[in-house]
């Protein structure tokens, strides 16, 4: 679920670990949000670091902390770089589909939403392309990618070909492909090398380098890996401190996928 640890986990309402929560009878929260639904993936995981972590020290880490550590430790276990994680964060005993689908840009976004989604976090168009190679890791289903593949101009025709094979024009929607065509399971700046070459697999991805303010960045990303590593470090740290909980607010939830009580 790293991919998503970034933006959508952050966007909704701030890191409080309100993505965590599953819906229930008479709850809904952001799980099944259009931009998170079969996306964000993993949650079994935080569950059996909580589990450990309460079992050592009892009410006390949140489900937020827990998120933003993972985060940053998914990273760094796949080459890429690490970082001083701020904690502190309490949980939200609350969650909210319609800030998920509003607040989230979608993989079909142009470059103008992207910017405008992320600047309503306070980030920045320069972090923003930070923050998006995060792609370099992870996985889109079909529907995410199908238009782009079958209908945009701005694709190389040969990698379009590949990712058609596994994505019909009609069907096997949730059919995956990675996000990174290069090296999918290794956090480098591969990622805006494919976008350079035209082989961003989202339609979002590609918007980065399309004409575009940003086209001059993602090319000093796909040369200078240790810029990207350094601008990506300082825009995770900054958006994780995007509307934290603290002192009395929220609560340390004991299940991060219920709230306490």
């Amino acid at each position: 679920m790293l991919d998503p640890i970034a933006s959508h986990v952050s966007f909704p309402n701030g890191c409080d670990g309100s993505i965590l929560l599953a819906d229930t009878a008479t709850f809904t929260g952001e799980q099944n949000a259009g931009p998170n639904k079969n996306s964000v993936r993993g949650f079994g995981v935080i569950d059996t670091i909580k589990a450990r972590v309460e079992a050592a020290c009892k009410a006390t880490v949140s489900c937020a902390d827990i998120l933003a550590l993972a985060a940053r430790d998914g990273v760094n276990l796949l080459g890429g770089p690490t970082w001083t994680v701020q904690l502190g964060r309490r949980d939200a005993t609350t969650a909210s589909q319609s800030a998920a689908n509003n607040n989230l840009p979608s993989p079909a976004s142009s470059l103008s939403i992207l910017i405008s989604k992320f600047a309503a976090q306070g980030l920045s168009a320069q972090e923003m392309t930070a923050l998006s190679g995060s792609h370099t890791i992870g996985q889109a289903q079909c529907k995410n990618f199908r238009a782009h593949i079958y209908n945009d101009t701005d694709i190389n025709p040969s990698f379009a070909a590949l990712r058609k094979r596994n994505c019909p024009a009609s069907g096997g929607d949730t059919n995956l492909a990675p996000l990174d065509v290069q090296t999918p399971n290794g956090f480098d700046n591969a990622y805006y090398q494919n976008l350079v070459a035209q082989k961003g697999l989202l339609h979002s991805d590609q918007e980065l380098f399309d004409g575009g303010s940003q086209d001059a960045l993602v090319r000093q990303y796909s040369t200078n890996a240790a810029l990207f590593s350094r601008d990506f470090v300082q825009a995770m740290v900054k958006m994780g401190s995007i509307s934290p909980l603290t002192g009395t607010s929220g609560e340390i939830r004991l299940n991060c996928g219920k709230v306490n009580g």
